[in-house]
């Protein structure tokens, strides 16, 4: 993805952020890939989660993939610009990170197995950066409820073990309640599906995340 800067690895603060603007950016309702919405209303029963691991593109699809995830959407959020662009993300000055909305059925893939998929996805060691991907945009981030918040810092815990025994230093993923979710222009949503040869930076530690941790 464009606009990498290594002098965009700093939080801007709430006084420093772009204004945006009062209307959402233009975006899609469908998923390219399966053709269920991407907007709510979700089906009844299923949960919601929102993750950031790096670029967006690569992590979009690592869900969609999963088994028990019934749609998925990119955008942006914990920061402060409402309605940003992606130009004005990559800027490094709305504070927002690229994430992932993730729907899932708990009855087929239980919270846990979402976060499994999310810790074993890249490397939430890597503070404001994810491989050559360097900014405030692409930091590993958790937004949910605080019950979600809960199980996710458990394995979180249990991930800093199996990480700390492999030689890897300490988990920098922001868990946070879930703020406001603004997706990504059209044309993001499902990218890889619709450019295959299109760029993902997604790289996992190839340590293994422990499952059944609920809090």
């Amino acid at each position: 993805m464009a606009f990498f800067s290594r002098a965009k690895a700093e939080m801007v603060t709430p006084d420093r952020a772009l204004p945006g603007r009062h209307e959402p950016i233009p975006s899609s309702d469908t998923h390219f890939v399966n053709g269920t919405s991407i907007k709510p209303p979700f089906r009844e029963g299923s949960e919601t989660l929102v993750v950031g691991l790096g670029c967006f593109w690569g992590a979009e699809r690592l869900f969609w993939q999963t088994e028990g995830v019934l749609t998925t959407a990119v955008g942006y959020a914990g920061g402060y610009t409402p309605n940003p662009t992606y130009e004005e993300v990559c800027s490094g000055r709305t504070g927002h990170a690229e994430v992932v909305l993730v729907v899932f059925d708990p009855e087929t893939l239980p919270l846990e197995g979402v976060l499994k998929v999310f810790w074993e996805g890249h490397d939430p060691t890597q503070g404001m950066r994810q491989g050559n991907d360097v900014g405030t945009q692409y930091r590993s981030t958790i937004y949910g409820t605080p019950e979600q918040l809960a199980t996710a810092k458990l394995s979180r815990d249990a991930f800093q073990e199996r990480l700390t025994a492999a030689g890897y230093g300490t988990v920098t993923t922001e868990l946070a309640e879930g703020g406001p979710f603004f997706y990504a222009e059209g044309y993001h949503q499902q990218y890889l599906a619709k450019n295959p040869g299109g760029y993902c930076g997604l790289g996992g530690t190839g340590v293994s995340c422990p499952v059944g941790l609920g809090a």
